[in-house]
């Protein structure tokens, strides 16, 4: 640059001074030819030293390109069983200024995507280098997608995209959530693990020139995609089919306003299965009311949990040593407390009991009892230590903290209510979490439902363990509280989730449904929650139906025999033997009712079952005429009047 100016001024210099003609034309030739060097060496430089460079910035400038989904992560089973995955629905693109018969075009495509033509021709008209098709060409059927292609249309382009496949339909939908029009998670799993899912998007990538004609010597390229990274649930996908079939058994013989399963690993936290009906189809969400598409009522809803509570109180009552087991209690059917009469759920009472029978009878008065001899704040501050009225904080969204008394405000009365399970508020998920601490050694911990992720190079990107929260209560209370609840189940109120040869516990509760600040008479939720193997605990499951039709509204008639059957699917899939130590179930406790053993419907005709008067009931379960399984095995114990489970 210096020497170009520097013979520049050199010549107008000649001119000014006057200089000869010869001594202008030699420094004229001297500038001219300095310009041609130094263009020479540029080009040289360009062509050579910087060719790779200026290349690839003309590449990016004659480039259009499409976006290609990789698809977002599969989720899995704790075993690796597929629950969402993906399918391929190609998506259709154009280059509008390829397009040479907008009108030809566009007739064809709405023609095969059967949408308005002026839809098309919208896309096709836009003043942008790529178009995507969308709504209308976005994860269309594979058919649909060869047809459009054998019609070879100028500036329309096919590129690979997917979206999310169902293998079991609507199984864990509010858990699972839905993905949006961009595959981006929008509610649930999808939606809190959507960094881990979602995938990096590739490109096919087309040349074009200024005008948007294609360049002919130049060829489209795929730049790849990566498939997102697969997420592993705490989730037994078998477990988790039973407790499907057996929501939509409810909602078929009760017609509830809603019902909720949940099954938790009391010695870790992790969610075993759970669902909720009403529900809704995964593909289809936009036909729902988001009221059920967006709340998970296992973690949503929040209600007065009745009985089931009463395991918290028994369990503090234990540890505190307020009263032993044997302690001599007697029940009138009501107690009086500070001038209102609170009255038992059975009239007249239990009358004399032990307290270990109070738990068994579920004996309102022993509880209250229970209760004020606690305190109001060492009550509460065991509440607190449970973790009820606060979030538990599982990996799902949209988690409620119930709704707990201001211990300043609460007197003998909200004491006592509070004792049985009444007044104050919790979630299933709440219950299940701070239950479990009482039967797995004293220990809360922390719920959760995704265990690991692994990316598409099979690299681990993380893996989850159990949380400890804190130690409630000391593993001597512990195991004396699954003691009472074994025992509840073969001599209490339980007897309904007896099943011979194992160790289940649990506790019943039907607890008033609270509207316009007042409870509705004669409307209830009726619940149970159960557990097993009582000397080792393997699962816990808890199961809530709100306002039940055509039944007596009791959780022990409602709720117990479906807890039950889901324990003795797990007994199945976990592989837990049969036992012959264990409390045995007591015939006087049904005085006018006998027990009688299960016979052997294996292989047997449904109608030629029918045909014959036995002592209990039959569910059938299955279209089929041959019985193929069933609950109670042969030869177990059943109550007259109970249900034998037949499965063709």
């Amino acid at each position: 640059r210096k020497l170009i100016v520097f013979y520049f001024i050199k010549f107008i210099k000649c001119i000014v001074k006057g200089d000869s003609m010869k001594k202008r034309i030699k420094v004229l030739n001297f500038f001219i030819i300095l310009i041609f060097i130094i263009i020479f060496i540029k080009l040289l430089f360009v062509k050579t030293i910087k060719h790779n460079e200026y290349y690839q910035k003309a590449l990016d400038l004659w480039t259009r390109n499409a976006p290609v989904i990789g698809g977002r992560g599969n989720i899995y089973d704790r075993n690796g069983n597929l629950i969402v995955g993906n399918s391929l629905t190609p998506t259709i693109i154009t280059i509008p200024k390829q397009v040479e018969d907008i009108d030809k075009t566009s007739l064809i495509i709405s023609n095969i995507l059967k949408v308005s033509t002026d839809k098309i021709k919208k896309h096709l008209t836009k003043n942008v280098s790529v178009e995507i098709i969308k709504p209308e060409a976005l994860r269309i059927s594979i058919d649909q997608a060869k047809d459009i292609a054998s019609h070879n249309l100028k500036g329309i382009y096919i590129v690979g995209d997917s979206s999310r496949y169902y293998p079991y339909q609507n199984t864990l939908a509010q858990v699972l959530g839905i993905t949006g029009i961009d595959n981006q998670g929008i509610t649930g799993i999808e939606y809190i693990y959507d960094d881990i899912l979602k995938d990096q998007k590739g490109s096919l990538n087309i040349y074009t020139d200024a005008h948007g004609n294609a360049l002919e010597d130049l060829t489209s390229y795929y730049t790849n995609n990566i498939k997102g990274a697969d997420l592993y649930l705490t989730i037994d996908l078998e477990l988790q089919l039973t407790v499907e079939r057996l929501l939509d058994n409810i909602i078929q013989q009760y017609q509830p306003e809603d019902a909720i399963i949940l099954a938790m690993n009391p010695k870790n936290g992790e969610i075993l299965a759970v669902g909720s009906r009403p529900t809704f189809d995964i593909e289809n969400y936009q036909k729902y009311d988001q009221s059920i598409y967006n709340r998970n009522l296992a973690i949503w809803k929040s209600f007065e949990p009745g009985s089931t509570f009463k395991i918290l109180t028994y369990a503090m009552g234990l540890e505190e040593k307020v009263f032993s087991l044997n302690e001599p209690f007697y029940d009138p059917g009501y107690m009086i407390i500070d001038g209102t009469r609170i009255k038992d759920w059975k009239v007249g009472g239990h009358g004399k009991e032990t307290f270990l029978e109070v738990l068994q009878n579920s004996c309102n008065p022993g509880f209250m009892t229970i209760g004020l001899r606690l305190g109001k704040e060492k009550f509460f501050s065991y509440l607190d230590k449970f973790g009820i009225g606060k979030k538990t904080g599982i990996d799902l969204l949209g988690e409620s903290s119930g709704i707990i008394f201001n211990v300043e405000k609460v007197g003998n009365v909200e004491l006592a209510t509070s004792s049985f399970g009444q007044a104050n508020s919790v979630t299933a998920i709440q219950l299940v979490t701070a239950v479990a601490s009482t039967i797995n050694g004293g220990n809360l911990y922390q719920p959760y439902i995704a265990k690991k992720a692994v990316s598409g190079e099979n690299k681990l990107l993380f893996e989850k363990d159990k949380t400890l929260i804190r130690q409630v209560i000391s593993k001597e209370t512990s195991d004396t509280v699954n003691y009472c609840l074994e025992s509840v189940v073969a001599l209490g109120t339980g007897r309904n989730a007896y099943l011979e040869g194992h160790r289940i516990g649990g506790k019943t509760g039907t607890a008033q449904i609270v509207e316009n600040g007042s409870y509705i008479q004669g409307q209830y939720i009726t619940s149970f929650i159960g557990m097993a193997p009582m000397d080792d605990p393997q699962i816990v499951v808890f199961c809530a139906v709100t306002k039940p039709k055509n039944t007596i509204q009791y959780g022990s008639i409602v709720a117990a025999p479906i807890v039950k059957e889901i324990i003795a699917e797990a007994f199945t899939i976990f592989n837990i033997p049969k036992r012959t130590d264990g409390i045995k179930l007591n015939a006087r406790y049904y005085i006018d009712k006998q027990i009688y053993e299960v016979d052997n419907f294996i292989g047997l005709n449904v109608n030629q079952i029918r045909s014959y008067n036995y002592p209990y009931l039959f569910k059938i379960e299955g279209t089929g005429n041959q019985v193929i399984n069933q609950i109670p095995e042969p030869n177990e114990k059943i109550i007259e009047g109970g249900y034998v489970i037949l499965y063709t």
